[in-house]
C-alpha cells in the first residue's frame, strides 16, 4: 500500500480510502490511486484487513436441495456477488432438515469464524428447524413465497406462477392443469397459490395439482393422468426439467404441442429453448437473487436500517410451446 500511495502521490490512509471504496475522495485522486494500483498489481491482503475491520471476509451459507436448478444457480449468484464484494463463500450441507442437523450446520460455520451466514434451504422443514437455533451473526433466509423481511431473500414465485397462467388465460384457454413439485418446497407452495388466483381471478374453477419430483421422468409419467383429462387444453408445470418429461410423453401419446395441449414451465433453465417445441417458460434471474442475499448480509453486517425490499421478480418468455414463436426465435418474446 506504501508503495501504491508514493506512486500516486497521497497517503496510505487515501490508498485505504480508496481501496474500501469510501466516499470522501475526489474522481481525480480516486482515479490516480487507480491507476498505481493498475501498474504495479496490488491487491489487497485479507489477513491484514481482517485484523482492521474484525472480519474474515468469508460468508457461510447453508444449503440443501443444491441437485435442482434454482439452488444450484442461486449458490453460484451468492458465490459470484460476495467475490466481488471481497468476501469468499464457505459451504456446508445439511445432512437433514431437522434442527440436530441444522444447528451443526450453523455451528460449524461460526467454528470457522464466519462473518454471516446464508440459510439456502427452501423446504418448509429447515425453516421449522431454524425456529428457536441461535446465531451470533446475522443471517438471512431464503424464503420462495414468503413475506420480504431485512433477514429474508426470495423470488416472487407466486407472481411468476400467475403470469404464467394468466398467458395461458389470454391464449383461450379455460381448463388450465398444474403439475406442482412436491410437498414441503416452498416453492410447491407459492406456484400453487399464483396458479390458483389467476384462475379464480378469472371466475374459472382450479382442478387438482398434480404433484410431482422436479424431474422429467416424475412429467413423463404424468403425461398419461393429463391425456385422461380431455378437457384439460394447457398445463402449467412447476418447473422446465417436469415439462421436458411431459412434453415426451404427450408427444408418445400423439397429442400436438401447442395445438393439442399447451405447456408452460417454470426456471427458464438453458435447455428450455431447445425443446421441442421451444418451451414457453418464467425466467427467473439467479444472479439477482444471489446479489439480492449478499447485499442484505452487509447491510446487517454494517448495522444498517435495511428495508425488508421487494423480491426477484421473474418474467415470462414466450416460446413455441404455448403457441408463441418457434426455436429460432428464442431470444424474442420475453414479456
Amino acid at each position: 500500500m506504501i508503495d501504491v500511495a508514493r506512486l500516486a502521490g497521497v497517503s496510505p490512509q487515501t490508498v485505504s480510502r480508496v481501496v474500501n471504496d469510501h466516499p470522501n475522495v475526489t474522481p481525480h485522486v480516486r482515479e490516480r490511486v487507480q491507476w498505481a494500483i493498475s501498474q504495479l498489481r496490488y491487491r489487497r491482503n485479507p489477513a491484514a484487513r481482517s485484523l482492521v475491520t474484525s472480519r474474515t471476509m468469508s460468508i457461510g451459507v447453508v444449503s440443501w436441495g443444491l441437485a435442482q436448478h434454482g439452488p444450484s444457480v442461486a449458490l453460484t449468484g451468492i458465490a459470484e456477488a460476495a467475490r466481488r464484494e471481497g468476501y469468499t463463500t464457505n459451504l456446508v450441507g445439511l445432512a437433514d432438515t431437522d434442527k440436530a442437523a441444522m444447528r451443526a450446520a450453523i455451528g460449524h460455520l461460526v467454528d470457522d469464524h464466519v462473518d454471516g451466514i446464508v440459510l439456502l434451504a427452501p423446504v418448509e422443514a429447515a425453516l421449522h428447524a431454524l425456529d428457536g437455533v441461535r446465531t451470533v451473526v446475522p443471517l438471512v433466509v431464503f424464503e420462495p413465497g414468503g413475506v420480504p423481511r431485512p433477514d429474508s431473500f426470495a423470488v416472487d414465485e407466486v407472481a411468476g406462477a400467475r403470469i404464467a397462467t394468466q398467458h395461458l388465460l389470454t391464449r383461450g384457454h379455460t381448463k388450465v392443469l398444474h403439475l406442482c413439485g412436491p410437498p414441503g418446497w416452498l416453492a410447491t407452495e407459492a406456484r400453487i397459490r399464483g396458479w390458483r388466483e389467476a384462475l379464480t381471478s378469472a371466475g374459472l374453477h382450479a382442478p387438482i395439482p398434480v404433484p410431482t419430483s422436479w424431474d422429467a421422468a416424475s412429467g413423463y409419467r404424468a403425461a398419461e393422468i393429463v391425456t385422461g383429462q380431455p378437457d384439460i387444453t394447457a398445463v402449467f408445470v412447476a418447473n422446465d426439467q417436469t415439462a421436458l418429461g411431459l412434453m415426451a410423453g404427450l408427444t408418445e401419446r400423439g397429442v400436438r404441442i401447442p395445438d393439442d395441449i399447451a405447456v408452460v414451465g417454470f426456471d427458464d433453465f438453458p435447455e428450455a429453448a431447445y425443446f421441442s417445441p421451444s418451451l414457453t417458460t418464467v425466467r427467473v434471474d439467479f444472479a439477482a437473487l444471489g446479489r439480492l442475499a449478499v447485499d442484505k448480509i452487509l447491510a446487517l453486517l454494517r448495522r444498517e436500517t435495511s428495508e425488508a425490499g421487494s423480491p426477484v421478480v421473474p418474467e415470462l418468455v414466450v416460446r413455441a410451446s404455448s403457441g408463441g414463436p418457434d426455436r429460432h426465435q428464442r431470444q424474442e418474446g420475453t414479456v
